[in-house]
């Protein structure tokens, strides 16, 4: 097999990372906020009932925006349920994932998760347009972020929270294109309530960045459309168009699902295109940005098997959902995602990996027992890690496989990052489930001498996994034999891997 190849050359740039990229996901769903991040019962939970040990490997994950509280649940959403003593919170029916919400972690309690998680973890809050609308909207902005002097400022001091909670970024509403959604409207109708909140929330607070519903999925029968429409009432009052993204095998297909980054560049790419043609006609000055709200190896069909069998009359609290035990396999795909957002850092602005803790996360938890990494929180700790600064211009020249969905696709998936202090970050994957690939790339005017390191995720055994009984199975390993000489970085990438070479 010939070697892939690509150089770099710092004249050619795709533009900045925004720290924001590194977003994550926390909805009322399943164990993701009870047992998840929030136990207070846990040996390892502090005062106010956040695991301690979640909050470790979160830090670790390098989260940066964490995106509440839905998610499909936002859309029967009612915020003042979620403020207050904890015991005179009402108990409600969660008609998006049938259970029932104790509302114990509430806004108060996400907003101080946050803080300990550190000045780099960003709210994002998401508002509900599906059986809200704009003055409750409003009503949740004043209450969170005005500073003091009206009700419900005063309200929020009265709870025992006297400083603003600051939150900056904002959704309008979820997935509203879905029909599963509560509250699913047309594109017209979800456009005009996005655009008369949106101009409501900037007469309270023109610093606000608010992000507008796209498609949940570019296989949507009405995507594109959708997003015209809604743009075309939502151009110059939104920062961000959302898009929303899951993978799996289908099948047994592992070649397609290991390409399945050729669906999220396309994606990326057609929303652009879409967002500025509406800028075109309208003759706007303005760019908007995406925001990849939601993205994952996610094993839907699962979910929707145990959809059918759920029994009408149950309403549990926070039932084992959605936990997906994640192999070698997933994480060199989810690896490939974040090449494809980093790929195009240009326009994708925010990222939130779905999501946090125990709902198909990179983070799994045992009521009242460990927390413990799946296989991946490696490529996100990572990527979120090394991925800072400018991403190279990276053009391939690749062998390729064929694949039942994407045609001819390439072996090698890559990107890179420049730091500001220089440095190289390539990040690389084999999607070759056989065969090592040679790589080669050429370094040009950046400087660089040296291989600090290359660590790979790949394994023999491309389902292993870490589980409650060996959460240490699978963890990323050293490279040998990488080398810069000459201007030229040589290295051989494992099958099926996902690799991490750091040049200085």
């Amino acid at each position: 097999m010939h070697p892939a190849r690509f150089t770099l050359d710092p004249a050619f740039t795709v533009g900045e990372v925004n720290p924001r990229l590194f977003g994550s996901f926390v909805e009322h769903l399943g164990r993701c906020v009870y047992t998840g991040i929030y136990e207070p019962d846990h040996p390892a939970a502090d005062a106010e009932g956040l695991r301690t040990d979640v909050l470790d490997l979160v830090r670790e994950l390098g989260v940066t925006a964490v995106r509440y509280p839905g998610g499909n649940f936002v859309s029967g959403y009612r915020w003042e349920d979620s403020v207050g003593p904890r015991a005179e919170r009402p108990r409600r029916l969660d008609l998006a994932w049938h259970s029932t919400e104790t509302n114990r972690f509430g806004l108060s309690e996400y907003i101080a998760f946050l803080r300990k998680l550190g000045p780099q973890a960003e709210p994002m809050m998401a508002v509900n347009l599906g059986t809200r609308g704009v003055a409750e909207a409003l009503e949740l902005q004043e209450y969170a972020n005005h500073p003091a002097g009206t009700a419900l400022s005063d309200l929020r001091a009265a709870h025992g929270d006297r400083e603003p909670f600051g939150i900056r970024l904002w959704c309008l509403g979820n997935e509203m294109d879905g029909p599963w959604q509560t509250g699913h409207k047309t594109a017209r109708e979800y456009g005009r309530i996005a655009a008369e909140t949106a101009r409501a929330m900037r007469r309270q607070d023109p610093g606000v960045e608010l992000v507008a519903c796209g498609s949940s999925s570019q296989a949507m029968p009405t995507f594109a459309a959708w997003e015209a429409t809604v743009l075309e009432e939502t151009y110059e009052l939104v920062d961000h168009i959302s898009l929303h993204a899951y993978y799996e095998p289908v099948d047994g297909d592992l070649d397609s699902f290991l390409a399945s980054a050729v669906d999220m560049e396309s994606f990326i790419e057609n929303v652009v295109a879409t967002a500025d043609h509406v800028g075109a006609r309208l003759k706007s000055g303005k760019r908007i940005n995406l925001s990849f709200d939601e993205w994952n190896v996610w094993y839907l069909s699962k979910w929707q098997e145990h959809a059918g069998t759920i029994d009408p009359s149950d309403w549990p609290e926070a039932p084992r959902l959605l936990e997906d035990n994640y192999s070698v396999t997933d994480a060199v795909v989810l690896g490939s995602l974040l090449i494809a957002l980093l790929r195009h850092a240009d326009r994708v602005t925010v990222a939130c990996l779905a999501q946090l803790v125990n709902v198909i996360a990179p983070i799994m938890t045992e009521p009242g027992g460990p927390a413990w990494r799946q296989t991946t929180f490696f490529p996100f700790a990572q990527a979120s890690r090394y991925g800072r600064g400018r991403v190279l211009d990276v053009r391939v020249d690749s062998p390729t496989y064929r694949t039942a969905k994407y045609g001819e696709t390439d072996l090698l998936h890559a990107t890179a990052v420049r730091a500001d202090d220089g440095t190289v970050t390539v990040f690389a994957v084999n999607r070759g489930r056989t065969e090592p690939l040679p790589l080669e790339v050429v370094v040009a005017g950046l400087e660089l001498t040296t291989v600090t390191e290359h660590s790979a995720l790949a394994d023999a055994d491309p389902d292993a996994r870490n589980t409650l009984a060996d959460p240490g199975r699978v963890t990323p390993h050293a490279v040998a034999g990488t080398a810069l000489r000459d201007g030229t970085l040589t290295a051989v990438l494992e099958p099926l891997s996902w690799n991490v070479i750091r040049l200085a």
